[in-house]
């Protein structure tokens, strides 16, 4: 309903605009038609009624930026009072021309200065209709009075119709802007609250997998370092099956503690990503390198820990799949998102076929909750690359 309101209120102010020009042709045509003027009087009068139309033009509707200058539309709208009075008075066909002065009193003056200009021009326009101004005869001048009155009287009721309905159409559009500002606003409360809820299930999550890897994790690596080192007779193995199990209990510790990885403990994430390759290196023996392109920067812990997380994965399925003789590990911040490209030289895989890994869901799954993305592309003998994809949320959001 609003929509069409607006639609009609767009071509009144059109048909506004078209009017005075229209009041200003129809009674040159008509005074041609059935004037009797000789032909010097017509062309004085044409000319005038020309001259009339050509002020239009230039003052209103060729200079659209004049309108909002109050000085230049008044001494425009006091030049076609001049040439309404000199027209309507040397015929009445030409009061015709007085809806013109109505639509540019209501349109260009400004405040009360519109009722002023109402009422001249309603003045001049009964003026016009009586034929002139009255001899000084009462009844001349009484019969003028009543149509100044009525005229006056008419022009005055329907500009403050206009008013008021101008007014109701401005206050409309004011409510409909704070409805929509407020929509708005609502929206992103929403948003946040959304967020906030979302955080309080991460914190509650985290809290849960803490007691879970505390009670299990935590308790069964302690467990099996006691029964090792109760061993009578050391081996290498068993010192190997020692220190692997230190080092999970250290991990599983630091879980407890933040559920972060312990690489990024002391480290930002280009460093962290090039301790994981450097381990990852010594235990597969093949080399691994990291770059960094873009300015690093801290990000949001759950960034940092979805990017480290998605390359730990990378190099495990190279491990275990890949038969690769090389990996490159590309970290690159942009604007308002960072990538993490990992590379392989290895045999690759058809990526049409499916399969019962868990390593490709993990990731995706991971980069996901952040409205992130991952994208794989590989062929059988053509190496694998996976690019995951995450907004680059700056480490103050955490805080």
């Amino acid at each position: 309903m609003a929509d069409r309101l607006d639609v009609w209120e767009r071509r009144l102010d059109s048909a506004g605009h078209i009017v005075p020009y229209f009041a200003l042709v129809l009674p040159m045509v008509m005074y041609v038609l059935v004037t009797p003027d000789g032909p010097a009087e017509r062309a004085v009068t044409l000319g005038i009624a020309t001259a009339a139309g050509l002020w239009m033009l230039w003052w209103h509707t060729l200079h659209p930026r004049w309108r909002s200058r109050s000085g230049l539309m008044t001494v425009f709208f006091a030049g076609v009072l001049v040439f309404y009075g000199v027209l309507g008075l040397s015929d009445p066909i030409f009061g015709f021309f007085s809806f013109a002065g109505y639509v540019y009193a209501i349109e260009v003056l400004p405040g009360r200065w519109k009722l002023a200009g109402v009422v001249v021009n309603a003045v001049l326009a009964a003026t016009s209709l009586h034929g002139g101004l009255p001899p000084a005869e009462p009844v001349a001048i009484a019969v003028y009075l009543v149509i100044v009155v009525f005229i006056t009287t008419i022009a005055i009721t329907f500009t403050f119709l206009g008013h008021i309905t101008a007014e109701q159409s401005r206050r409309r559009k004011e409510m409909v802007a704070q409805l929509a500002s407020m929509m708005e606003e609502n929206a992103g409360l929403h948003a946040q609250l959304l967020i906030q809820a979302r955080e309080a299930g991460v914190q509650d999550e985290r809290q849960r997998l803490a007691g879970e890897i505390h009670d299990t994790l935590a308790q069964g690596f302690t467990g099996i370092i006691t029964q090792l080192q109760a061993v009578d007779e050391p081996s290498r193995h068993i010192d190997t099956a020692l220190r692997l199990a230190r080092e999970n209990l250290a991990e599983a510790r630091r879980s407890v503690h933040a559920l972060r990885p312990p690489a990024l403990d002391d480290a930002n994430l280009p460093d962290a990503l090039a301790e994981v390759a450097a381990g990852w290196n010594d235990h597969t023996g093949v080399p691994a390198t990291v770059s960094t392109t873009g300015p690093a920067r801290p990000l949001h812990p759950e960034v940092e820990v979805a990017l480290l997380r998605t390359a730990q994965e990378a190099l495990s399925n190279v491990a275990k799949h890949a038969s690769a003789s090389r990996v490159g590990l590309t970290l690159s911040y942009m604007e308002d998102v960072v990538t993490l490209d990992v590379r392989d030289d290895g045999a690759g895989f058809d990526t049409c076929r499916e399969t019962n890994g868990y390593g490709l869901v993990g990731m995706r799954q991971r980069v996901s909750r952040l409205a992130g993305s991952l994208a794989v592309e590989s062929e059988p003998g053509g190496g694998t690359a996976v690019s995951a994809s995450v907004p680059a949320i700056p480490a103050e959001v955490a805080r």
